[in-house]
């Protein structure tokens, strides 16, 4: 299991003050929405320069024209990027074509899907890198958690790897990482702490108490 922080802030340079003050308990951290659409791939660039040994991954959340985007976000330093799972097959397919072209990884968002084990099942056949649950902000305001959904979603896959994303905190992380998930997103429950440093090591060591650290 490795931990991804989600950093939905809003300047490149907390991102980068994040990053330092939590590298040595993160395996994977998030260029998140809200910074692609306030600095684009250029700020997703800048801390690549400033950590090359990291590893990144880029949430475009891509619907349409995957080719091309999967491309740009390999092409600006991303190991991974995101597709929604609503997208079209043949999007998804080609999303994970060019991952496979650039010897990079694609993740498959689950937000607002449905039927959670039938598009499971058709995204695990496609052989995307991960699929992941997605409790949005929006429905985490009104208490929704996304453990039901995932256990949903990992009884379906076979071969892909399982992400769960969605208002994970320090004091739910025990209830998730006994699900066994491959990859552990946490956002707020880590970046916007008073003390970000010791909520990622104690996440981190929670799931190397667990045994399930992949390292």
């Amino acid at each position: 299991m490795k931990l991804q922080l989600a950093i939905d802030l809003e300047d490149i340079d907390g991102a980068i003050k994040l990053i330092d003050k939590t590298k040595d308990y993160v395996d994977v951290f998030e260029y998140g929405t809200p910074l692609v659409i306030n600095f684009g791939l250029e700020g997703l660039q800048k801390i690549r320069d400033k950590f090359p040994d990291i590893t990144l991954f880029a949430d475009l959340k891509i619907m349409d024209v995957a080719p091309y985007e999967v491309a740009q976000a390999y092409k600006y330093g991303a190991d991974m990027t995101s597709i929604l799972g609503q997208a079209e097959d043949q999007s998804i397919k080609d999303a994970i074509k060019g991952a496979r072209e650039a010897g990079k990884k694609i993740l498959v968002d689950m937000i607002a899907v449905r039927d959670i084990e039938k598009r499971t099942k058709e995204v695990d056949e496609m052989g995307a890198d991960y699929v992941c649950t997605h409790t949005g902000y929006d429905l985490q305001d009104l208490g929704e958690t996304p453990f039901e959904t995932f256990h949903k979603m990992k009884a379906n896959t076979t071969k892909t790897k399982t992400a769960v994303a969605g208002g994970i905190k320090i004091n739910t992380a025990d209830q998730i990482i006994a699900e066994n998930p491959d990859l552990l997103i946490v956002g707020g429950g880590i970046a916007t702490v008073d003390n970000p440093t010791a909520a990622a090591k104690t996440i981190k060591d929670k799931i190397i108490k667990a045994g399930k650290a992949d390292e």
